[in-house]
């Protein structure tokens, strides 16, 4: 990927005459754009929604640490914010503290969560999570699961199954299936994408950790290989550390050092 992107740069570059610093700097930036969205033609990066009246269902997946349940916290708060009754599952049910670190988010957010009992099915919370969703005509459920990585095979059944009761409920659902990776990790996340696109059928990715030296441009190898488009970036832990990805303001990102030096 990076063998391909520095050859097309150099060509670009002689082909635009480039002497100026600055003039290499802008057809960096905007051969780096292109590059990223021709490899998503015609793909929508926007959220999909379930038609008005119904609950859109959110699957969050990831190994753990990547910032699965910050990540929720934060999109709950949005949508919360913006006028729709927002509903959480705690579907991650091993990992000690994760109910309870959602709940401070929902709390925060003032968006109730439906648990279980420590080490409890994690299926058995989301068919309780959609039975409500439903009953109580809430506009967005957003799932968190769990990502032992290390046991993965028991993990990608689990997720299999939850996604089975979903459509019982909820035929079109889930109607996102969101991959939430960590911007630190590199060639890592890649392995990571590929395995949950592989079971889990993927539909787009958040890339957290972003406010630290982690530049994310593994996205690039990502969207390359699997020509999955990233939705949303994270950076901070406060709720409204979370926007939209913009390629143009992501690549600008990653070659802030060179557009001022």
């Amino acid at each position: 990927m990076a063998i391909k992107i520095s050859d097309e740069l150099r060509e670009e570059v002689k082909l635009k005459n480039a002497k100026r610093k600055e003039d290499v700097r802008d057809v960096i930036i905007k051969k780096m754009v292109d590059l990223y969205e021709a490899d998503g033609l015609n793909e929508d990066a926007s959220m999909s929604f379930a038609p008005q009246g119904q609950t859109t269902v959110i699957l969050f997946v990831g190994v753990n640490g990547v910032g699965k349940t910050t990540t929720i916290g934060k999109l709950a708060s949005k949508y919360q914010k913006a006028g729709k009754s927002v509903l959480l599952a705690a579907a991650d049910t091993f990992r000690a503290g994760a109910t309870k670190q959602l709940q401070e988010w929902g709390e925060r957010a003032h968006v109730p969560v439906v648990s279980g009992k420590e080490k409890a099915d994690p299926a058995s919370v989301v068919f309780a999570a959609v039975e409500k969703a439903r009953e109580e005509n809430y506009d967005v459920l957003f799932v968190d699961t769990a990502g032992r990585l290390q046991n993965n095979v028991n993990l990608m059944q689990e997720l299999e199954k939850m996604k089975r009761i979903i459509q019982r409920e909820i035929p079109e659902a889930p109607h996102e299936v969101l991959l939430v990776l960590d911007a630190t990790t590199g060639q890592n996340a890649l392995q990571q994408a590929k395995l949950f696109k592989d079971s889990s059928d993927v539909s787009g990715i958040v890339l957290t950790k972003m406010d630290g030296t982690a530049k994310g441009g593994i996205v690039f190898a990502i969207r390359n290989e699997m020509h999955l488009p990233v939705k949303w970036i994270g950076f901070g832990e406060k709720a409204n550390d979370l926007r939209e990805f913009k390629p143009e303001e992501f690549v600008y990102g990653l070659f802030k050092e060179l557009v001022e030096s």
